[in-house]
């Protein structure tokens, strides 16, 4: 199904989340899969927290990366795939090279387009770090949107007993902060505050996904079974769901037609701060001037996601 639109791409996207996980990842791969004003460069499966309770595997990049193959069966589209490192950096001096790595470096490295590049992460940053790490001058040439971070404490308060640090900040705490403290990669930060925007109740999502041929189905699944698994765990989930990672997808792509920019969220500019070992921030003047997301589109955000899933099934 072609969707309406006004005119091919206007931007690439490569986009790296670690799809065996929270399977938000996976709406938003869909949602992503499914947008044609972004050109889609490469789907990067990457790593969970070593030692999370609901990970299936200690090999959760090659885990990830079957996900993506699964999803991409389902819809018949031929994108390319890779698997990032199926662990986090040693040190904030080396790279830990991966066919993921390696796909970033090569887009961002393209002369033969003007179109700008957006690499989405919805966890951790290895691959990030990595490529710049690999290859500096990829900092010029890309912006990074990261589903991630803990709340700035100027700008929203953490929810309530949530001591630690922040999840995705937590897959890779030194990639998280070569980005942060070392790169001059532009960045576009959603933090916990912000992701935590991105609910729906799983009625609604039964009565908008479920109906939505086999991906519809296959998403639908997914959010049931983590359901069942975050119970065997101890967690009560309720009856809503947090599409924490879609905001990727509303970021990158849903820009406004004129004047492109994601128009309809709003973002405090900044200068990057310091980012420390346990995830806080410390005040920097001389950072490179950041975005931090506050408030997002959500009503953009779901209903494009559902009117694509409608459009797929029903054309």
């Amino acid at each position: 199904m072609s969707f309406p639109a006004f005119g091919g791409p206007r931007c690439r996207v490569i986009t790296d989340n670690d799809y065996c996980g929270d399977p938000d990842g996976l709406v938003q791969l869909v949602h992503q899969i499914l947008s044609p004003s972004a050109d889609l460069r490469g789907i990067i499966g990457s790593h969970l927290k070593e030692g999370d309770p609901l990970a299936p595997s200690p090999e959760t990049a090659d885990l990830s990366h079957q996900r993506i193959t699964e999803v991409l069966s389902i819809l018949d589209r031929d994108v390319p795939a890779y698997a990032g490192s199926n662990v986090g950096l040693a040190d904030p001096k080396t790279p830990r090279p991966s066919a993921g790595a390696e796909a970033i470096v090569a887009e961002a490295m393209r002369t033969d387009t003007e179109l700008p590049l957006y690499v989405t992460f919805g966890g951790g940053l290895t691959e990030l770090a990595s490529a710049y790490l690999m290859e500096p001058r990829i900092a010029g040439r890309l912006t990074a949107i990261w589903i991630g971070g803990l709340e700035h404490p100027d700008l929203a308060p953490p929810p309530p007993d949530t001591p630690g640090p922040e999840y995705n900040f937590n897959i890779d705490p030194i990639a998280a902060r070569v980005v942060f403290n070392d790169s001059a990669i532009p960045l576009w930060q959603v933090p916990r505050d912000a992701y935590r925007q991105a609910v729906a109740g799983m009625a609604e999502l039964a009565v908008q996904l479920r109906p939505a041929g086999r991906i519809g189905a296959y998403l639908f699944d997914q959010l049931v079974e983590i359901g069942k698994l975050a119970g065997s765990a101890g967690y009560n989930l309720g009856e809503t769901y947090i599409l924490g990672d879609n905001p990727l997808v509303l970021l990158s792509t849903l820009q406004s037609n004129f004047h492109p920019d994601p128009s309809s969220s709003r973002y405090a500019a900044r200068p990057t701060p310091f980012l420390d070992e346990d995830g806080t921030y410390r005040p920097n003047s001389g950072g490179r001037p950041m975005r931090v997301y506050t408030h997002l589109d959500i009503r953009l955000m779901l209903t494009d996601l559902y009117a694509k899933l409608a459009l797929t099934t029903h054309p």
